[in-house]
């Protein structure tokens, strides 16, 4: 599990890098952890004015691994215990600090799910956000029921959440979702430009000013908590089980 999170801090900035090529960045139990840890301890470290997030080998994360998730389903899920995937959707609600978003390539599941957390979001031509978890049976999760309605309306939530539609970097461009689209390859390189920008600016304006302009935590995590009580009595459903086993079969062959 060594090296598929790669944290490092360069001035006051700390980048996220997923790094698990050969399962297109999937999400383990693990790497929630790691990343909920880089996030959480940046929140106490005053030298780190800016986070971002981003995946290597031309993917941002094909979503959460299908391998820990149907582990879940089968084995029964501890009411009381929360699911590493939340503990990190919640890292990022209570952050304090700006997140940008370097995205290459596909951001699948929990992957649309963090650019909409992301106060800014540059994408390469090929990115693409793409919600699939109501084509397997289940419901959206991250609060992003809440937040893609209000950022890019309805109908675009509606195609994207319950109807599984992607949206290619133009389109997510168009809906408010990125900011700026760049060459393959060269989203990393402008998100250091811009958080060089953000870190240039009075701390305590940009903190107030990004709190002014976010949702009230509250909301969020009152969503999150919604959506998750749904999420886990979908995730038995021997239906759901059933979906993910024949993706990971249809995959094997």
């Amino acid at each position: 599990m060594a090296g598929h999170i790669i944290v490092s801090d360069d001035d006051a900035t700390r980048t996220i890098v997923m790094r698990r090529p050969e399962k297109k960045n999937a999400l383990t139990e693990d790497m929630f952890l790691a990343m909920s840890e880089a996030i959480n301890s940046a929140q106490a470290d005053p030298d780190i004015r800016c986070i971002i997030l981003t995946g290597r080998s031309g993917v941002f994360t094909a979503g959460e691994d299908i391998g820990d998730f149907i582990s879940e389903a089968t084995t029964g899920l501890d009411p009381e215990k929360q699911r590493n995937s939340i503990l990190f959707l919640r890292a990022l609600v209570n952050n304090r600090k700006p997140i940008i978003a370097a995205v290459d390539g596909v951001a699948v599941g929990i992957g649309a799910t963090i650019v909409l957390h992301c106060d800014y979001v540059i994408a390469g031509t090929t990115a693409s956000l793409l919600s699939p978890f109501v084509q397997y049976g289940l419901v959206p999760e991250g609060a992003s029921s809440l937040l893609l309605p209000r950022m890019a309306g309805h109908q675009r939530a509606f195609s994207m959440l319950v109807m599984g539609r992607p949206m290619s970097a133009e389109e997510a461009r168009e809906a408010g979702l990125v900011n700026a689209i760049v060459a393959p390859g060269h989203a990393i390189i402008e998100a250091q430009k811009v958080a060089r920008e953000i870190c240039a600016l009075p701390p305590e304006a940009v903190a107030i000013s990004r709190k002014l302009l976010k949702l009230p935590t509250e909301d969020l995590l009152r969503r999150m908590g919604q959506e998750e009580h749904l999420f886990r009595e979908r995730m038995s459903a021997p239906s759901v089980i059933a979906a993910f086993k024949s993706f990971l079969s249809r995959k094997k062959k």
